[in-house]
Formats: C-alpha cells, structure tokens, sequence
C-alpha cells in the first residue's frame, strides 16, 4: 500500500497481513461501524512486476513494481520479507513517476523487462494510523491492512476476520500457486472483463 515517501536514507517498512474475505460488504460495514475514514474509494489498479532475464529480484524476495491507478504512475521496490508472529514486514520505497514511457525505457536500459502483471479493484480506508484496502482480484476478495502490528491484531478481531487465515504471500507468489492447481489460467493474473481506469470496458 502506499504511504508518505520516506526522506532520503531513512528506514521505511511495510507492516502488513493480507486475509481472505469472502464478503467485502461486511468488512465496510464494519468500517463504517467503526467510524474508519474512506481515503480511497473503488478503483482500478494495473500492476507490472520487473525483473532481469535470471530473475534475480524474485529469487532475492524482493520486488519492482509499476502500478498505475487513478492516473498516477507509482515505482516501488520492496525488499526481502520476514514474519513476525505473522505479519510481514519488509522495507518498501516508492515515488511517483511524471513519465510512465521514459521509466519503462529506463528500466528496459538497465536489462529489467515485465515478468507478471496483475490487476485488481481496490479501495482504501484509514483507521487511527493504519490502513484498511478492500481487494477485488480475479483469484477472489482480500482484506490487507497496513499499521502498527497491535493495530493490526485488533482490526483482524474488529472486522471479523481469522487471523490463523492470513496470507504469506505476495499476489504474484499466490497466482503462481493457483496457476499450478490449474494451468489453464492465463499467465497474468488478470480480469477477463473489466472496466479500466478510463471507463472504457476490454474484454
């Protein structure tokens, strides 16, 4: 999720726990039960994963990632992940980027290409200092929440959900797993029908 860039040198960490949710309508009204703040209502997400031709990010834990959503281009390198008590913690550094074609010329000059793309629906919600996403995928629903890990614990249990369901892994990691369950899913973990960012449907 994204956050308030780090200054320059600074330690910036993602602190997270990704769940299945089978009814996203009860985990936002729950939020609102809560009072929680919309920050970022529904809206579509293009995700594209880089790495070079031996895959030395992925075999590393670590991530580079484009996302375009709401317009905005978005960079972000994720470094390797550890658990603790079974929240993922990694260090994640992002910016935004004013030119989507000169970044992916950049890229493709330092031998990095798109090995995964994946979309899904999201919207935001904040509550004291952590942050509540609702996902659509096409794989199924996610409830991810970003925070303080006791911030994290407590939203878990107020939002009705299992802890001892938590995720592990990224939404790449988790198509893969499902790609070999069933092969016949594309390659990309994408919609098959969507309507994208400019309200145009593709199919």
């Amino acid at each position: 999720m994204t956050g308030e860039a780090a200054r320059p040198g600074s330690e910036r960490q993602e602190i997270e726990i990704k769940l299945p949710c089978d009814d996203l309508e009860a985990a936002r009204a729950r939020l609102r039960g809560l009072r929680a703040e919309s920050v970022s209502p529904l809206h579509f997400e293009a995700n594209e994963l880089y790495d070079d031709g031996e895959g030395r990010l992925s075999r590393s834990g670590s991530t580079l990632r484009v996302r375009r959503a709401r317009g905005e281009t978005i960079l972000t390198y994720k470094g390797p992940a550890r658990f603790e008590d079974g929240i993922k913690q990694r260090e994640e550094r992002e910016t935004s980027v004013a030119d989507a074609e000169e970044l992916e010329a950049i890229l493709r000059a330092l031998g990095l290409a798109r090995r995964f793309r994946y979309e899904k629906r999201r919207e935001e919600w904040r509550l004291g200092s952590a942050v509540v996403a609702l996902d659509e995928t096409p794989i199924g629903h996610f409830v991810e929440i970003e925070g303080d890990p006791s911030e994290i614990r407590r939203l878990v249990v107020a939002l009705g959900l299992d802890f001892a369901s938590a995720i592990p892994y990224s939404y790449a990691r988790l198509y893969a797993i499902k790609r070999k369950e069933d092969p016949k899913l594309p390659e990309d973990m994408v919609f098959q029908d969507r309507e994208t960012e400019n309200g145009k449907r593709k199919t």
